[in-house]
């Protein structure tokens, strides 16, 4: 139990932070092209993320606990797609679990994310691929020579895994120049800490502070799940256009309700957001 403001509440576990990081995350708005607490797809919905941030808890919390990265990730993602929209947290969870792993550990820095995710093993890169079983995942197709570990093949790409002798490190660094989720594996979570520290900066309700956010890492650099489901040249007039939103020069309301029609969904930057919501919570963020 911990005293805030004169008011006795009882501590939140690393587990329950990183399901609050989810629950927050999509709670703000507007978050141009992402389902949000006012805009939804018409098979993506609000409740949908909801009911994916309560799936995943199991495995949050076997990160938590210690069990290793890979399995507990597998967990979170059966467990999110438990609802009927199928995907809807994959890469925060990709983000959230090292993280958890790292702050139970009292290791949730910078340094201490990159020997978290170095000592991931080949089995952990097992459990990453039959994650992909459980739920469609958007991704690009893998480069020449790589076909054999394409992610699509879920536990068929095993035995190549193991014979490799590939970890969950190893294939996160071969998809970090075209992923911005494995770049964060292979840079020490360098965009999810700089989140966190704007996050804690920030004043005002937490969902709005993730909503403005989310607009500074979309204009800092080119979505990269737009780019796999639409191609470069979107991603960049999206970046283009939150910064215009963070000049004045558009509404992030109108640009929000445009995306959606255009079915833009700058799903890596949210995932980003997710990540940092839980880095500032773990440092003391106020709900």
């Amino acid at each position: 139990m911990v005293r805030i403001g004169g008011v006795t509440v009882t501590e939140r576990s690393v587990g329950q932070n990183a399901q609050l990081a989810l629950l927050l995350e999509v709670s703000g708005t507007p978050k141009p092209g992402n389902v949000d607490r006012e805009r939804e797809y018409d098979d993506l919905r609000f409740e949908h993320f909801m009911a994916g941030a309560v799936g995943a808890r199991p495995g949050l919390d076997r990160a938590a606990a210690g069990d290793p990265i890979g399995p507990a990730f597998e967990t979170a993602v059966e467990g999110m797609a438990g609802q009927s929209a199928g995907n809807t947290q994959f890469g925060a969870l990709l983000i959230l679990t090292p993280l958890v792993a790292a702050a139970s550990g009292g290791r949730l820095s910078p340094s201490g994310m990159d020997a978290v995710v170095r000592e991931t093993t080949v089995e952990d890169a097992a459990a990453f691929y039959r994650a992909f079983e459980h739920v469609d995942v958007a991704v690009d197709d893998p480069p020449d020579g790589l076909e054999p570990l394409d992610v699509r093949r879920g536990s068929n790409a095993i035995p190549v895994l193991r014979a490799r002798d590939l970890t969950l490190f190893d294939v996160m660094a071969e998809s970090a120049d075209v992923d911005g989720v494995a770049a964060e594996w292979v840079s020490g979570f360098e965009r999810v800490f700089e989140a966190s520290e704007r996050l804690l900066d920030g004043s005002g309700p937490v969902a709005d502070r993730a909503s403005d956010v989310f607009l500074e890492l979309l204009a800092a650099e080119p979505d990269t799940f737009i780019v796999t489901r639409q191609d470069r040249e979107t991603a960049e007039e999206v970046q283009r256009r939150a910064q215009a939103v963070l000049d004045g020069d558009e509404d992030a309301t109108k640009l929000a309700e445009e995306f959606v029609e255009r079915d833009i969904n700058p799903g890596t930057t949210a995932d980003l957001v997710a990540g940092g919501l839980f880095v500032a919570l773990e440092r003391g963020l106020e709900v």
